[in-house]
Parts: C-alpha cells; structure tokens; sequence
C-alpha cells in the first residue's frame, strides 16, 4: 500500500458513511475483515457482512457531520491514519485508526480510537 492507496481508502470511507450505501461499505473490507470502534472491544464486529450491517443499523442523519482523515504512517499492508469529525450539534472527536489492508486493498482489520478535546483545546 502506498499513502495515496489509504488515502483513497480512507477518501471511500468517508463516502461510503456519507451515503450508508451498502455496495459501498462493502468494497472497503474483506471477506473476513475485522472492525473495532475501540482498541480495548474484545467483541469484534467480524465479516463484512456484519461490518455492513452494524454500519446500517445506527446512520448519523445526512449533513449532521463532516470528517477528515489521512495517513501519517504507510508500512506494507499496515497504516495508522489520524484526523477529525464534527457534528453539527457542536460534537468534536479527534480520530486515531490502525488499518491493516488485504492484498487487493481492501481492509482486513480497522482499529478505531475517538477522543474527545478537554475544554478549551483547539479543534
């Protein structure tokens, strides 16, 4: 994987959580992907076919966020990419993902850490 290849993954992502379409969600994970929402989650989301329905089952309304996300470290078929997502009722996360892709680029394992700032830190 280079750092345009996760970009576009991540670009994808984005768009796929944009319009909760399911041939889209797919195309990102591998058969037997893995999905965390946080690194300590012992019960994984496993498949993309429960990925695709865990996404399906709790949709943020359309143009109630806007997200950000790049790598910062390409190492083979492993990334870490950070960035930010803003809802429109004034939430702020800061994100973290561990990506680990399949050869064929899609993702065989997403970690994910949201962190809320303290008061007062820029956003």
């Amino acid at each position: 994987m280079t750092e345009e290849d996760v970009q576009s993954w991540l670009d994808a992502y984005v768009d796929a959580w944009r319009t909760y379409d399911p041939a889209a969600i797919t195309a990102l994970f591998s058969e037997d992907a893995t999905y965390a929402y946080h690194p300590w989650d012992v019960d994984l989301v496993r498949g993309r076919d429960a990925i695709v329905a865990d996404w399906l089952a709790e949709q943020d309304e359309p143009g109630s966020w806007e997200a950000q996300y790049r790598p910062v470290m390409v190492q083979g078929q492993q990334a870490i990419a950070t960035g930010t997502t803003r809802y429109a009722d004034g939430k702020f996360y800061w994100n973290l993902f561990l990506l680990r892709f399949s050869q064929d680029g899609s993702c065989a394992e997403f970690v994910e850490w949201f962190m809320t700032p303290p008061e007062g830190a820029p956003q």
